[in-house]
């Protein structure tokens, strides 16, 4: 890699990283693990620090110069002074990971400035690889992607939490919803490859659960904002974004249109 230009290089090396982070999580998925509650709720297990520790090895050590976001390292500021950082979500979905479910992923992004240029989010249970580069499409295990074209709602290809599934539309309520995806870099994937429509994120998700799968979802064609419209800015100092949504750009823009004269509050 070292006579590749950089995005060439920094594209295998993500890959190859990430190939082999989501080759240690399922090594491990399954098994007996320790694991524990950090903050008011959130579970954290023994894979995800392994999954963790061999992703920095990989990326750090090749790209010594870039800064670091991750949800399982202490957050060093010194990455609001890097133009190139990495937002690493180990393991996304440990609820479901450490319930033998397999709606869960290894998800890392590189984002320069405050928005990502590559991205791989890797589900080993199911054995897909979502990767983008910035103006070069998404593709599902190597084949192109597209997030699905129109306006129309089916509610049964809306994933996200209920209470704002419901607001989007009264009748909702009366139609089953698509089953819950515990990953939410999975579930916004999942527009990309156009098996949902449109997804939302509750507000409090940070930037490790969303970097990786917002590129992958524009290069899609599709389109990820804040609920008002906003575009969604990465490695600022507070990492924390509000209610989200994805969907095929004419879908986004009628469900932020429909938001923007029914707001939330």
């Amino acid at each position: 890699m070292a006579d590749a230009d950089p995005v060439t290089r920094d594209a295998d090396l993500l890959k190859d990283s990430v190939r082999e982070a989501g080759a240690l999580a399922l090594s491990l998925f399954r098994t007996e693990l320790k694991n524990w509650t950090k903050g008011a709720s959130s579970p954290v297990s023994e894979a995800d620090i392994a999954v963790n520790d061999l992703l920095e090895a990989r990326l750090r050590s090749a790209t010594p110069d870039y800064g670091w976001l991750s949800e399982e390292s202490a957050d060093d500021q010194v990455r609001l002074e890097k133009r190139q950082v990495w937002i690493v979500d180990p393991i996304d979905g440990t609820r479901g990971y450490l319930a033998g479910r397999e709606d869960w992923c290894v998800s890392v992004a590189l984002v320069q400035g405050a928005s990502p240029v590559l991205a791989a989010v890797y589900a080993p249970a199911s054995d897909e690889f979502f990767f983008a580069i910035r103006g070069q499409g998404a593709t599902r295990n190597e084949r192109a992607v597209h997030a699905t074209a129109g306006t129309e709602m089916d509610f049964s290809r809306v994933a996200g939490p209920k209470p704002l599934v419901e607001r989007l539309s009264p009748l909702s309520r009366e139609i089953t919803l698509h089953p819950r995806i515990g990953s939410l870099a999975l579930r916004l994937c999942r527009v990309a490859q156009g098996s949902l429509d449109a997804a939302f994120a509750g507000g409090q998700s940070r930037d490790w659960d969303l970097a990786a799968a917002n590129l992958i979802v524009q290069e899609a064609n599709g389109r990820m904002t804040a609920l008002s419209g906003d575009e969604i800015l990465y490695n600022r100092r507070d990492v924390a974004h509000g209610v989200l949504v994805a969907a095929g750009r004419d879908r986004h823009a009628s469900i932020v249109a429909y938001f923007r004269g029914r707001p939330l509050s």
